[in-house]
């Protein structure tokens, strides 16, 4: 089957169309979000919203019809409590039929869904419902005592609590009607409310407005390449917004099946799963594939899970592991990139014919137009390196507005700036180069921290690296990096295994790019969505500096 070409498909993207044909509602008028992801699939009784995993074993499904009458029962229960249209109801659950229900019917009211991660310690939890007003918790008996510690906590509801003396989830849904008149908002009003990583400094509120929906459509449709017949399952957790924008709204917009899994991330359950469901189309961060790729041996050499395409997003994907995938799943898997902020505005697209660079974040979103800037913030070249940013006015499906308490001003000359660094290609692809405070800068040269952490992975005893700049007088800083050795290839002669990787790098990327220091580390410190902190690492290496 022959794919559209990207640069027609790109060039005559039209957003009205797309609305007129994908919403029952519309974004000037008013629409509900849930009717958008739920009750216009609900006709056929048949049709699976959702399939799971019951955390003690066993699993079941929920059908779009279930879903519409469970959250019609949610959101009559909110409206008891007075909490209606922009009100803030939060979910501390894991991957659950219960957390759909609440997202649905907190979305039906025309309340706005708040994740909250379930790695979160009551510091992360108090400070975002502290944000946020927000209006009541649901959570389960294994969550509930984090609440304990909360300062100013809104009203809970629990699933299947241990205190008697908290109001149970199904008793108190099993007393509301399952009759509700969907609220409608517009396209400017939130549904969800996030917040960023807090990588750096305190987590960002980003509050994603209905309009959102287009953009979250376009990725689902031309990146993931969701189709009729795919079994879909994106790894990642709701808490975050990669799991929320395209693990949950995104194939239920298309009234597609989607499936949760609560148990840990392992190669063998990842594989269990994967041949349970027969998945054909899979979505998870590089950190579950470079993982797959260390075990390797878990998958028994010759069998073929019937994968038909991949996707990955959250950090660079390393070309050894898009190789590795290539050859062991027998499919493509593709690179994609995005924000909390903007949701997914530059990928490489499984459903649209382009040309194919390696390492790539690919091309940018149909409805966004993506740039890299200099430091004068204007529009680099063919090869140069800059600021990734979007330009707003030439962006139809861009939906960020600001971060909703105004804790930062992303925007300069028309331009919405990702605080990332990025390699332009001229041939409208970009590559990522880092952060840009985690740019390193050593003699004068600008180094990019995830061009030497791929390389480095490319050595067969590296399963992760983190690369960072430590202060040196003589060059204003040099390359250090954390290195975690692989189960079964602890070094016997350490000094020889750093010549090794330093030579590698010198070999494959440049002779100023290689860490003149490498530390072997039993691990390195991630976010909880995965991603490596390098302020941490970096801090380390000042602290060592100053020693």
């Amino acid at each position: 089957m022959s794919l559209p070409e990207y640069a027609s498909v790109y060039d005559n993207f039209d957003p009205a169309r797309l609305e007129a044909d994908i919403l029952e509602g519309r974004l000037d008028s008013g629409l509900n979000i849930c009717v958008e992801i739920c009750d216009k699939w609900a006709t056929d009784p048949e049709r699976v919203a959702l399939h799971y995993e019951k955390g003690g074993g066993g699993s079941g499904k929920l059908t779009f019809a279930e879903l519409k009458a469970a959250s019609a029962r949610f959101a009559n229960y909110l409206t008891s409590q007075g909490i209606g249209k922009g009100d803030r109801v939060a979910g501390l659950l894991p991957r659950s039929p219960e957390l759909l229900i609440v997202i649905a019917g907190a979305l039906r009211a025309g309340a706005v869904y708040q994740p909250l991660f379930t790695a979160f310690g009551s510091g992360a939890i108090e400070y975002r419902l502290e944000k946020a007003s927000t209006r009541l918790v649901v959570t389960d008996a294994t969550n509930h005592p984090k609440l304990d510690d909360v300062k100013g906590c809104p009203p809970v509801l629990c699933v299947s609590p241990a205190d008697a003396s908290v109001p149970d989830f199904k008793t108190t849904l099993d007393q509301q009607s399952d009759q509700f008149e969907p609220v409608m908002i517009t396209g400017a009003d939130p549904f969800l409310q996030m917040f960023t990583s807090g990588t750096v400094g305190k987590a960002k509120g980003v509050a994603v407005p209905a309009k959102a929906l287009l953009a979250f459509y376009v990725y689902m449709k031309y990146a993931i390449d969701l189709r009729d017949d795919d079994v879909f399952w994106n790894v990642a957790d709701p808490g975050w917004a990669y799991g929320l924008y395209y693990a949950v709204v995104g194939p239920l917009l298309m009234g597609h099946a989607t499936h949760f899994n609560p148990g840990a991330f392992t190669p063998e359950s990842t594989y269990d799963m994967i041949r349970k469901y027969k998945i054909t189309n899979l979505a998870a961060a590089p950190t579950a594939y470079r993982l797959l790729k260390a075990n390797d041996d878990v998958l028994p050499e010759g069998e073929v899970l019937g994968l038909r395409v991949a996707s990955s997003a959250g950090e660079p994907l390393n070309p050894e592991v898009t190789n590795w995938v290539k050859r062991r799943h027998h499919c493509p898997v593709m690179d994609h990139y995005g924000q909390t902020e903007t949701g997914m505005t530059c990928c490489n697209f499984h459903a649209l014919s382009h040309p194919q660079r390696q390492g790539a974040m690919g091309y940018s979103s149909p409805g966004h137009r993506v740039v890299a800037l200099n430091e004068q913030n204007e529009e680099v070249g063919k090869d140069e390196v800059g600021q990734l940013a979007v330009d707003v006015k030439a962006s139809p499906l861009f939906h960020f507005d600001g971060y909703t308490w105004g804790e930062k001003d992303p925007f300069v000359n028309g331009y919405y700036l990702t605080g990332d660094m990025a390699i332009c290609h001229g041939d409208g692809s970009f590559s990522f180069s880092g952060r840009d405070d985690d740019i390193i800068t050593t003699a004068g040269y600008r180094v990019g921290p995830a061009d030497v952490e791929s390389t480095l992975l490319e050595h067969a005893a590296v399963a992760e690296s983190g690369v960072v700049a430590k202060p040196d007088e003589k060059r204003g800083s040099i390359i250090k990096a954390y290195v975690v050795i692989r189960a079964g290839h602890e070094p016997v002669d350490e000094a020889e295994l750093k010549e090794e990787l330093q030579t590698l790098v010198r070999r494959r990327l440049s002779t100023h790019a290689y860490p003149r220091e490498i530390e072997f580390v039993d691990q390195l410190p991630k976010t909880p969505s995965g991603k490596i902190q390098r302020f941490v690492l970096r801090n380390q290496a000042k602290d060592e500096t100053a020693q």
